[in-house]
């Protein structure tokens, strides 16, 4: 807005000035080419780029005294311009239309410059250059003028717009369609070819989700447009999983300050969606000169990347890979055929074909008195000849539009003259040019609409949209330089179609195979995804999953969570059915067990053996005999029922595991008890000789004995009776095992049980202790008293030890501590009376004992 008020001014201090040379004699030459008839089609095309300051001023007759202000020659952008040269003469040759009278055109160069295209404008309106407002120069010319077709982006036809608009002439656009568009102009809107954008945001999201690339940069225009596509398609990315790296709008490339700022402070990602950017090669050429090789473009701008003649050593400098999507458009009847005869000898008029062929055609430029002379080289040329990096022989999505166009424009017009027709005649005076604003209504009713009038345009999308896919190739690998590799239509968001040849992709020097574009690599199996705090959901850390969980797919949110009968193995990906497990005698710990069980009920029995044959001698007639036999075979039990506890486990087994091991050893503990009970009362309340008293206290000793016995087996029975032990299974205590068990039921008559013992042991430490100081020949207060410490030991060791293992291993803390508790027994009670039968001579009488 600011450069057009200077303008303005501009134009205000030098109108007088430029006045007085346009009512001159000598006329300048006109800037752009002109072709008469009944009716004047103006076009504003976009041939060249300026750089630095010429760009401002830059028309082609600047071009022809100054060639270095041209940057660049856009060459395939020309053949917008014969698409309307081409529409125009197929329709002066059709009688049907137009009432037999003819078209006309005047075009212009606008050099791809906003500035420039103002000027271009009013230059034709006025008819001369530098233009002068508000005054025709040309008055044959101007005066025929019916619509103007320009420019070919948004702020082009913008500029182009502020100027139309104040004379209400016209505009048809043709640019990619831009619903904003009519948000800039105050005056009125020019008229554009609807597109379904919603195709191209849809296309855009399937490409990237065929590649898997969640990682992307935006790059937009820098106005309105550029605002609502990403607006529009970061939606429609975060519902499909995908992010967006950073947004970027476009600025000038000249600015390499920003761009340089903008690539340290952007996480660039490997690929990079650009939609419909000013100036957009020459951004991607910038911005990768501070990037490394090998950036994916995905564009919607073919039009910009393929226009550029690149040179073939350079192509892969600037660009990694570029995937355009174009609207696809069906090649123009007869254009080839015309495009093949265009040559300079044939088109005398057109000023711009000179320059245009030399380009192509690549030949030397020679200067004569600051004026650009074209040599002979190529004059006899046939535009199909070019390769393609000068030129296109098929008709490009802008050349379709232009052609277009001029037809909407010619039908509108057509209806014009019809209704003055109808009450009148056909004189010429009659069918002159109408004045320009008389076209909208019948260019409204066409297939044109206004971005201000979106319901229309809504209904004039077609139903089904079709996109061609292309990828941008080096001339140095294939003979052709944009192949197309997909195309992708779309008829809602429920029904669409990608299509793609990822074969015919060439991803250039720089990836050998599809390249990747995430913020995280991806987690393979066995690990979950984590959000990166502070960053995007598609940036994530890795984490392996819990014990008991896998991850059988790559970027799982949640590990999945393995059934009872099922164990992860060692990556993590798969659940694996577990291995019935338990304490079997095949096992090295169950054989040990077994081999020492079975080794301690023998020797045990080798004991009672001994106490057998050597049962007259006064040591085992000591202290009742009977009750240590009694001992000696619940020992034998003892041992032997450790053997119950290892194998697979049963009702049958689990019941009788706890039940003999209780009521056995209450039996060994009642008969020690009993044992110490004796030993106290021989040595304080029975007299010598006392055969009366000694029967008592053996009788009483036997009591104790089935006293003790029967409340373990009262305890015992109230278990079974009441919640009685089971076959069970342990799926978690050991890894990819499901262990075989016994289930104790109540856990508070399994710890009665124990309890009872417990204080069965305790009595007997407790009598033993208090005899300990009783004459020790024949008296076992000594050993009993040891016996119950190393008893007790073992048991209150064996709580903890107990409920801190698992599986086997506590089935394998119990069978110990049975084993450990009854060798205990036997050694301490036993084993001296053994030591003093076997190895010290000469016995020992009660009678000798007491004198």
């Amino acid at each position: 807005m600011k450069l057009l008020i200077a303008f303005s001014l501009w134009i205000v201090v030098t109108v007088f000035q430029e006045q007085i040379s346009c009512f001159s004699l000598n006329i300048p030459a006109s800037p752009g080419y002109y072709q008469d008839g009944d009716f004047v089609i103006g076009g504003l095309f976009s041939f060249k780029m300026a750089s630095g300051d010429n760009r401002s001023v830059l028309d082609f007759n600047d071009t022809l005294c100054n060639p270095e202000a041209v940057s660049k020659d856009l060459t395939k952008h020309y053949q917008h311009m014969l698409a309307m040269v081409f529409a125009i003469e197929n329709i002066n040759k059709d009688p049907n239309i137009l009432f037999n009278m003819s078209l006309g055109f005047y075009l212009f160069n606008d050099d791809f410059f906003e500035m420039n295209a103002v000027v271009t404008s009013m230059a034709l309106l006025s008819g001369e250059s530098p233009p002068v407002p508000n005054y025709s120069c040309r008055p044959e010319k101007t005066d025929k003028l019916v619509a103007v077709i320009g420019g070919m982006s948004t702020g082009i036809s913008t500029q182009i717009s502020r100027v139309l608009s104040v004379y209400n002439v016209p505009q048809v656009s043709y640019a990619p369609f831009d619903q904003s568009l009519g948000t800039r102009v105050q005056l009125q809107s020019p008229y554009q070819f609807p597109t379904n954008n919603t195709a191209v945001y849809q296309g855009i999201i399937q490409l990237l989700l065929y590649f898997s690339w969640v990682w992307v940069g935006l790059l937009v225009s820098d106005d309105l447009s550029g605002e609502v596509f990403i607006k529009d398609i970061t939606e429609e990315m975060t519902n499909h999983g995908l992010c967006v790296a950073f947004a970027e709008k476009g600025r000038d490339p000249e600015d390499l300050a920003y761009w340089e700022t903008f690539m340290e402070r952007a996480p660039l990602p490997c690929v990079i969606v650009a939609f419909d950017v000013t100036y957009a090669f020459f951004i991607i050429r910038t911005i990768n000169l501070y990037t490394p090789f090998g950036t994916v473009w995905i564009t919607t701008f073919d039009w910009y990347v393929t226009a550029y003649p690149f040179e073939q050593n350079l192509v892969h400098t600037f660009f990694g890979t570029v995937l355009s999507f174009s609207v696809h458009v069906d090649e123009i009847l007869g254009f080839k055929d015309f495009l093949r005869s265009v040559q300079p000898r044939k088109c005398p008029h057109d000023i711009f074909v000179q320059d245009e062929w030399s380009i192509i055609f690549e030949c030397p430029h020679f200067y004569q008195d600051n004026i650009r002379e074209l040599s002979r080289c190529g004059q006899n040329g046939s535009l199909s000849t070019r390769p393609f990096h000068l030129w296109d022989m098929n008709t490009s999505p802008l050349s379709f539009k232009v052609h277009a166009a001029v037809h909407a424009i010619a039908q509108a017009l057509h209806e014009e003259l019809s209704l003055r027709v109808e009450g009148d005649s056909h004189d010429k005076s009659v069918l002159k040019a109408p004045l320009p604003w008389k076209l909208h209504p019948f260019l409204q009713k066409g297939q044109l609409g206004r971005s201000s009038n979106e319901e229309n345009l809504v209904n004039k999308e077609v139903s089904a949209t079709k996109l061609d896919i292309f990828n941008y190739q080096s001339p140095l690998n294939v003979p052709k330089t944009q192949v197309k590799v997909g195309e992708f239509v779309f008829e809602s968001h429920s029904v669409q179609h990608l299509s793609l040849n990822d074969e015919l992709i060439i991803w250039g020097i720089y990836h050998n195979q599809t390249p990747v574009s995430v913020c995280s690599q991806s987690c393979s199996l066995g690990f979950r995804k984590t959000p990166a705090e502070g960053k995007p959901f598609c940036c994530f850390d890795c984490f392996p999953c819990p014990d008991g969980e896998i991850a059988n797919e790559t970027d799982m949110d949640e590990c999945i969570k393995c059934p009872e009968d099922q164990y992860p193995n060692k990556q993590r990906n798969q659940c694996l059915p577990k291995i019935k497990a338990f304490l079997s005698h095949e096992d090295t710990l169950g054989a040990v067990l077994v081999s020492v069980a079975i080794s301690l009920s023998a020797f045990s029995v080798m004991v009672l053996g001994i106490f057998i044959r050597y049962r007259d001698t006064p040591i085992v007639r000591a202290n009742n005999r009977n009750l240590s036999y009694l001992l000696l075979v619940s020992l034998i039990l003892c041992f032997f029922c450790s053997l119950i506890f290892i194998g697979q486990p049963s009702t049958i087994t689990c019941v009788l595991r706890q039940m003999i091991f209780g009521v056995v050893f209450s039996v060994a503990i009642s008969a020690i008890l009993a044992k110490t009970f004796i030993v106290v009362v021989a040595f304080k309340t029975i007299k010598p000789g006392s055969t009366l008293r000694m029967w008592m206290v053996t009788r009483l000793s036997n009591a104790i004995v089935c006293c003790g016995s029967i409340i373990q087996v009262c305890i015992c029975a109230v278990w079974l009776g009441t919640y009685p032990p089971f076959p069970d299974v342990d799926m978690q205590s050991e890894f990819g095992q499901i262990i075989l068990l016994c289930n104790e039921g109540s856990t508070f008559a399994f710890y009665c049980v124990l309890g009872y013992l417990g204080f069965l042991a305790s009595l007997s430490l407790l009598i033993a202790f208090l005899a300990r100081r009783l004459p020790d020949t024949f008296n076992e207060a000594k050993t009993i008293t040891f016996s119950m410490l190393v008893f007790c030991s073992v048991w209150i060791c064996f709580v903890p030890a107990y409920l801190s293992s698992k599986g086997k291993t506590m089935v394998a803390v119990e069978i110990l501590s049975i084993l450990a508790s009854s060798a205990g027994l036997l050694g301490c009670i036993c084993l001296p009376k053994c030591y003093v039968i076997l190895l010290r001579s000469g016995g020992h009488s009660r009678k000798k004992f007491f004198k």
